[in-house]
């Protein structure tokens, strides 16, 4: 896994950290002290991270909002 991944994971997720269980908070807070002595997950660990990132971080479609601003035709 590269390191600019795992730094956009571990941005991403301080927003959900509030929501995490009890058990999420303290697997969470293990890898934030890995992550902050610049050491690379492994394999397992960057698992963990992904299913919380995937658990919490929802990727919602923007709505298009284009036919509101189209003219209308009167024919």
């Amino acid at each position: 896994m590269s390191i600019s991944e795992q730094k956009r994971l571990f941005e991403i997720m301080k927003r959900y950290e509030r929501k995490l269980t009890p058990e999420e908070k303290k697997d969470y807070q293990m890898l934030v002290k890995r992550h902050k002595d610049d050491e690379d997950l492994d394999r397992l660990s960057m698992g963990r991270l992904k299913a919380m990132y995937e658990k919490y971080h929802v990727n919602r479609e923007k709505p298009n909002y284009d036919h509101l601003f189209k003219k209308k035709d009167n024919n």
